[in-house]
């Protein structure tokens, strides 16, 4: 007889559920697409603040949308609409919040920002983005592989561009969906040492694998996915002609998606820069899912929020 693994109680970081964990997130996410209306209604009078610091699309649309599924308010709260921009600390801003809602999403820069929101709440915290980490997208990564492929065991993921928060996430799903993740970035542009460091240690126990290098031919060759993002993050505007410079040659077109396995797909977490990391041929082509992705966005954020908010991770009470 096996037993769930403990409630999670803040979501920073995707290893934090673990591999059981991922796992049965994901099991509520697939059964959430094709069963919504067991999911309706089942955190009546619940409420999810989400606090942006950062434009977003699909991360607020979906997770108001997930909320409204569950039948909670969403209430998204921008920077000039709260007294932190006035000297009121994290901390108490913590604290409060934590006495009219039911979970908090937060969309920001720094990942201690997070960090210090969770110390402080008594009620779950969701990282919907921040400079370090994007582990909302990473889900829905996940949920599109295990469509298109079933088990991810043995399956091969080329990540081309910039070593940012969407390829630490990723890594960190390699290492806990037991996949093969090769990433190619340019020289100077790779991810954080100890993120891959960490997520390799951990990979050790699921049979996944992270490769770092610079070339995106050696890393989408065989691949079953080719994963890209933007080649300039939110944030780095300043930065932009030299990373146009930097990634000359790591846009994802019909001859490097040729060098992939006959069956492999694209994706990306989105907006793209069409032109820049990926042409329009790719993108449009049959061998996107980059809707599909999107979409699961909206499926595994509601797994989540009921996960986080129950601690019912095996969906026995829906």
């Amino acid at each position: 007889m096996t037993t769930d693994p403990a409630p999670v109680r803040h979501f920073l970081t995707l290893d934090v559920l673990g591999p059981e964990g991922l796992r049965l997130v994901l099991g509520l996410a697939h059964r959430a697409k094709r069963e919504p209306a067991a999911f309706r209604g089942a955190l009546p009078g619940g409420r999810v603040g989400m606090i942006f610091d950062k434009p977003s699309t699909r991360t607020r649309v979906s997770l108001e949308a997930a909320a409204w599924g569950l039948g909670m308010l969403p209430i998204v709260l921008r920077p000039d609409e709260l007294q932190l921009g006035r000297g009121e600390t994290v901390a108490d801003t913590a604290r409060v919040l934590s006495r009219y809602l039911s979970a908090i999403a937060v969309r920001t820069f720094a990942q201690a920002t997070v960090e210090e929101l969770a110390a402080h709440a008594s009620i779950p915290i969701v990282n919907a983005l921040t400079d370090e980490h994007h582990p909302l997208q990473a889900l829905a990564d996940v949920m599109t592989l295990e469509e298109e492929f079933g088990t991810l065991a043995g399956c091969r993921l080329a990540y081309v561009g910039d070593g940012d928060n969407v390829c630490h996430s990723l890594a960190q799903a390699a290492a806990l969906a037991g996949f093969r993740l090769a990433i190619a970035t340019p020289v100077g542009y790779e991810p954080d040492p100890a993120i891959i460091a960490a997520a390799r240690e951990l990979a050790g126990a699921t049979g996944g694998e992270i490769e770092l290098g610079h070339d995106p031919l050696a890393a989408v060759e065989g691949a079953d996915a080719v994963y890209t993002d933007v080649w300039t993050s939110m944030g780095r505007e300043a930065e932009q002609a030299a990373r146009r410079e930097a990634f000359r040659g790591f846009t994802v077109d019909a001859s490097l998606m040729a060098r992939a396995a006959r069956h492999a797909i694209f994706l990306h977490c989105l907006p793209a820069h069409r032109g820049e990391e990926v042409t329009n041929a790719v993108i449009d082509g049959g061998q996107s899912r980059v809707w599909d992705q999107a979409e699961n966005r909206l499926h595994t954020e509601l797994a989540l929020l009921y996960t986080l908010i129950t601690g019912d991770a095996a969906g026995d009470r829906i």
